[in-house]
């Protein structure tokens, strides 16, 4: 007959061996904490975190949160990314930082900031009168003895010839048609970029200006590639601007930015430099109610409408 104190012994050792094993059928997960998924926030894009939306100011500041450039700030609000850089004194547009507040009004001494395209083309005039001469004026004479004294005071003069006749004023010719053309003779449609390119194969669905449409809208089937239309610089790429989904925008020479939202797969990132008909997207409907893409071209911040730039389909 074991004692009581045989039987707390192999109590506290069978106890132990329980413990033991239920160690050893552990799965091994860890307590849930702040950092597993369920408490992470919300991911678009292949993984990447939300970006924060960008509304247009209703104050005329803009405090700057993650994932924001000064493109996408300024494309939200339909302003010239340089006239931001320029009211805020920004030593570069690529360079903001998280928690600065942005002006987005001009300060009572800013300079504007205008196209050239925009003021009247200079224009050639011919003069409505000669030049008017007056003293002192030389006079072309032909060398003589006579002449040489004359000027020079060595002799007097008995004899003078008479003085060689003046060259008359010449009037400036009016300008030919030739000569009265402005230096800049690039239409105002083609700016900078040689030529430009479809971004995607479609049926366009949606035109400039109508319901108030800042661009075009194309649609077509899902991930149906988006192209880069003509080369540039990606500067930005999130899906941070409200309404328009997953967004790339890409600038271009002659201060062009062309922009392509609602996609369904972004290929590229902000920084990237893109060639003209490079892949840099796949067609989708992020924060749209189908699949379409919607495709705007802005010039100093102004919307333009892409089908006057963009050849014409057979």
């Amino acid at each position: 007959m074991e004692t009581s104190t045989g039987q707390g012994v192999r109590a506290v050792w069978l106890g132990a061996m329980l413990l033991g094993l239920a160690a050893c059928s552990s799965t091994g997960m860890a307590p849930v904490d702040e950092r597993s998924p369920a408490h992470r926030p919300a991911r678009a894009d292949g993984g990447r975190p939300v970006t924060p939306q960008i509304a247009p100011s209703t104050n005329g500041l803009h405090t700057v949160q993650r994932g924001d450039t000064l493109y996408a700030i300024a494309f939200a609000n339909g302003l010239d990314y340089r006239e931001i850089a320029i009211w805020n004194q920004l030593e570069s547009p690529d360079r903001i930082l998280v928690g600065q507040v942005l002006r987005l009004a001009p300060p009572a001494d800013a300079v504007e900031i205008k196209p050239l395209d925009d003021e009247p083309a200079p224009s050639a005039r011919p003069l409505a009168d000669p030049p008017v001469l007056r003293e002192p004026q030389a006079q072309l004479r032909v060398y003589s003895e006579a002449n040489w004294a004359q000027v020079s005071g060595a002799h007097p003069v008995t004899a003078a010839a008479p003085p060689a006749a003046s060259p008359t004023p010449v009037a400036s010719a009016p300008a030919t048609a030739a000569e009265a053309k402005p230096a800049n003779t690039e239409p105002a449609s083609s700016g900078s970029v040689d030529s430009w390119l479809w971004p995607a194969d479609g049926t366009v669905i949606g035109r400039f200006g109508a319901a108030g449409g800042k661009g075009i809208d194309i649609a077509g089937a899902r991930n149906t590639p988006v192209r880069a239309v003509a080369s540039g610089k990606v500067v930005y790429s999130g899906s941070g601007l409200r309404g328009y989904g997953r967004l790339l925008i890409v600038k271009h020479a002659g201060e062009f930015l062309s922009a392509y939202a609602h996609n369904e797969t972004i290929l590229v990132k902000e920084g990237d430099m893109v060639t003209a008909g490079q892949k840099i997207a796949l067609m989708g409907d992020s924060d749209a109610d189908r699949v379409a893409l919607h495709f705007e071209i802005r010039r100093y911040g102004k919307p333009l409408d892409p089908l006057t730039y963009l050849p014409e389909r057979s």
